[in-house]
């Protein structure tokens, strides 16, 4: 528990958790892609999702790691900015930056948190549509996507949320690592470079998703 109060340990707890996420949208976003294969594909694999005795596991250990997440970065930023003994002194370069990124990194979880209520509201909780799928019934999820992207402001909000997603994976993949002590100097610039990559790579294969469905359902 000692270690837990510390600055350095809910920094890495904070890490820890984050790193949980990052392997979780990845794996969320290259199945999301199945849309491109058509109802079959998309919903034979969200049922195979439902189905799994795992599930439930894996829900609470999202939730618990999205919570403790949250909570520990709310923490760590009250703490900073009561550490600022004197919140008039010209800060330097590196104080700015560290700043400026601590700022928007809360901004965008605090978006980010609620896209992903919202989100679980619309199609986790939203209407029930079913269809068979191989002679198996199952949850029409293909339709209700379909149904949601024809909204424009439903698209526009969705791909706002993921941009800030992007914008928070990029700095939270370089940090979460250097946390936990996976850094080295030498590679600093690759492992910054790659964070990038990631962001990019996650945040463009969401927002595929509702664009490709608004543009053909128009």
């Amino acid at each position: 528990m000692k270690y837990l109060s510390s600055s350095i340990g809910r920094k890495q707890l904070m890490s820890v958790t984050g790193i949980v996420w990052l392997g979780f949208v990845l794996t969320h976003m290259l199945g999301n892609l199945l849309i491109f294969l058509g109802p079959d594909a998309y919903n034979a694999y969200s049922h195979a999702i439902v189905s799994n005795p795992l599930l439930f596991i894996a829900e609470a250990l999202l939730v618990i790691t999205l919570l403790t997440h949250v909570f520990t970065g709310v923490k760590l930023t009250a703490e900073n900015k009561s550490a600022r003994s004197n919140k008039y002194a010209m800060p330097t370069n590196g104080e700015k930056a560290a700043r400026f990124q601590s700022k928007f990194m809360i901004f965008h979880g605090s978006l980010i948190l609620v896209f992903i209520i919202s989100h679980l509201i619309t199609f986790k909780y939203g209407p029930h549509y079913v269809t068979t799928v191989h002679g198996v019934e199952m949850r029409d999820l293909y339709k209700l996507v379909f149904e949601v992207f024809q909204n424009p402001l439903y698209v526009a909000w969705y791909c706002v949320a993921l941009v800030c997603l992007g914008l928070h994976l990029s700095h939270g993949f370089f940090s979460s690592l250097a946390s936990i002590g996976i850094y080295n100097p030498k590679f600093a610039s690759l492992i910054s470079k790659f964070g990038y990559v990631y962001a990019v790579v996650v945040a463009v294969g969401f927002i595929s998703q509702p664009l490709y469905v608004y543009l053909i359902a128009h």
